[in-house]
């Protein structure tokens, strides 16, 4: 058994069918990449898991146990992180008082963080504990989303988009972090948008187009898949 099980994930907008059968399998310490063109229902699927999007049709089962349907507090509490695009923080908390707002007691079978592990991993964040989370660049503040993330104990991490509009040196930074997460026993479900930055972190890569996996394999039998990257990925 998978730590996270997906089986014919649906959703809806409204009326417009988003995820027409999402399966997906990820194990303990993994880190799964996937890609796709906008509107293939990658960030979608993310928010449809933690149950920000009520499914239609579903079963997302953690270490066995049935998340679909239920709200997204509890959700978390059982262990499955995520970490938004938009780089939610909480802009009149300074960046430590944003990290002790995260901190809960998690899943036994989950690594307990520490606030100084977050400024180990990122020193910029150290160097403005006391600032206000509004203050921060960009860069900032998905590094402080990530790691209030972290301090809930998540299981899983699911991470939309973390490298967009990051500098070079910020998203070589954000990968390395994300690989000793990993080691520690994290599963990673990771959205992104650069193929040489999913190519290189990930043990494996699922390709999404038209609300489900078209693809799924190790990034080197993707990069010798030449359709599925004309036909999935590649732009005209």
């Amino acid at each position: 058994m998978s730590l996270l099980e997906v089986e014919a994930l649906q959703s809806h907008y409204g009326k417009s069918h988003i995820l027409t059968g999402v399966d997906m399998r990820v194990d303990r310490g993994e880190i799964v990449a996937v890609l796709g063109r906008n509107g293939s229902g990658r960030s979608t699927m993310l928010k449809t898991l933690v149950g920000l999007v009520p499914p239609t049709s579903e079963s997302v089962r953690l270490a066995g146990r049935e998340l679909a349907g239920q709200p997204p507090f509890r959700i978390a509490r059982q262990g499955l992180g995520y970490v938004p695009e938009e780089r939610l923080v909480f802009d009149d908390l300074t960046v430590e008082q944003n990290l002790l707002v995260g901190m809960q007691n998690g899943a036994e079978e989950a690594p307990a963080w520490q606030v100084s592990q977050m400024y180990a991993y990122f020193p910029a964040l150290e160097a403005r504990r006391h600032t206000r989370a509004g203050n921060l660049s960009g860069g900032e503040q998905q590094m402080l989303t990530l790691c209030r993330t972290l301090m809930t104990r998540p299981r899983v991490l699911l991470v939309d988009e973390p490298t967009e509009g990051l500098a070079p040196k910020i998203v070589e930074n954000l990968v390395e972090v994300l690989g000793d997460i990993a080691q520690r026993g994290v599963a990673i479900v990771l959205v992104e948008q650069k193929m040489t930055v999913a190519l290189r972190i990930a043990a494996r890569c699922l390709v999404m187009g038209r609300g489900r996996i078209v693809f799924s394999g190790t990034p080197a039998e993707l990069t010798a898949d030449r359709d599925i990257r004309r036909t999935w990925l590649e732009v005209a």
